[in-house]
């Protein structure tokens, strides 16, 4: 039988081989680790959906800073869940409030250690929705002023980065008017560019006590079936002046992050979402996967699509078998 000159399998034979021509790698640089802030002191409430992720006060949010910082990952972005809630969504923008508090411990504790927030309402409005609700409605460029006003306070917290998750039209230019008004022209903004109103999300909402109170949020986040209204939804974030932009949910979207990708040359996140982590869990569980391999490889191929970011609750479990 004659072979071609070309045998693949000559380099895939052993484990340095395999290595030595490894075309994607991961490394705990691309890694963001989600955290969620309340109040009080001591809390380490658990998520039932989300096993090994938990509701954290600040003193404890510190301690797990120290873990994340020891295993070279470079950043945590942080989710807060107020104690009142209410229709304008008040405490996103409170000083006091358990993201501002959380980014300033932080930042003392670890100033080298970076520090992205999540900018949007839904955590802390009664109705559960991204924005001023009137009528039955999300009300666009109303919640642009409120949406502003909660990154300056994340940026005079301590924030590095500021995340708009709300899908809001505008409301990047509204952020980064009002950082630099406020002197925070060095402030990054990493914009949630591509949020698809995605079914994976089910868990976060049990963490982030965040379900919608009424309809749901189809009417401003994307339409999972579209595509090229992805790559126009990411022009205007960068023309508004996103520093970074972001595909979620990641896995169901690996296209979209490739041609994402393909199409701007710039910095590119992608979430790992919290129903991504917990059908893995849940899996391994119930030893019908191996849950380790199936955590690697999900995140390299989010890594192969393009993102050299990825936010996801793996982050300290990956990053201690990356060594």
């Amino acid at each position: 039988m004659q072979y071609p000159i070309y045998r693949p399998r000559r380099t895939r034979r052993n484990e340095t081989l395999r290595r030595m021509v490894r075309e994607t790698r991961l490394s705990p640089d691309n890694f963001i680790y989600p955290l969620f802030a309340v109040h009080g002191t001591g809390v380490r409430r658990e998520i039932g959906a989300m096993p090994g992720v938990f509701q954290l006060s600040v003193d404890e949010i510190v301690r797990e800073c120290r873990e994340v910082h020891d295993l070279a990952i470079p950043a945590v972005i942080l989710f807060g869940i107020p104690d009142r809630k209410d229709e304008r969504g008040s405490e996103a923008y409170d000083p006091n409030g358990t993201v501002q508090k959380a980014a300033a411990a932080i930042k003392d504790a670890l100033p080298d250690l970076m520090v992205i927030t999540d900018v949007c309402l839904c955590e802390y409005t009664s109705h559960g929705h991204c924005g001023i609700v009137e009528n039955g409605e999300v009300l666009n460029d109303p919640t642009l002023e409120l949406l502003a006003q909660t990154a300056v306070s994340h940026a005079q917290a301590g924030a590095d980065i500021v995340g708009p998750s709300d899908m809001m039209d505008g409301r990047v230019a509204a952020i980064r008017d009002a950082l630099d008004d406020e002197g925070f022209s060095d402030v990054v903004i990493m914009s949630y560019a591509v949020k698809y109103a995605s079914a994976f999300y089910g868990p976060f909402r049990e963490a982030a006590e965040s379900t919608p109170q009424f309809g749901d949020r189809r009417a401003y986040q994307m339409d999972p079936p579209n595509a090229v209204e992805a790559l126009r939804e990411a022009a205007l974030d960068i023309e508004e002046g996103a520093d970074i932009i972001m595909v979620k949910p990641a896995l169901p979207y690996l296209d979209i992050i490739a041609r994402i990708r393909e199409r701007y040359d710039m910095p590119l996140a992608a979430y790992n979402v919290s129903g991504e982590y917990s059908m893995v869990k849940a899996g391994a569980k119930l030893d019908w996967i191996d849950g380790e391999r199936v955590m690697m490889e999900s995140l390299v191929s989010i890594r192969r699509a393009g993102a050299q970011m990825i936010l996801t609750y793996f982050a300290k479990e990956a990053a201690k078998l990356l060594g």
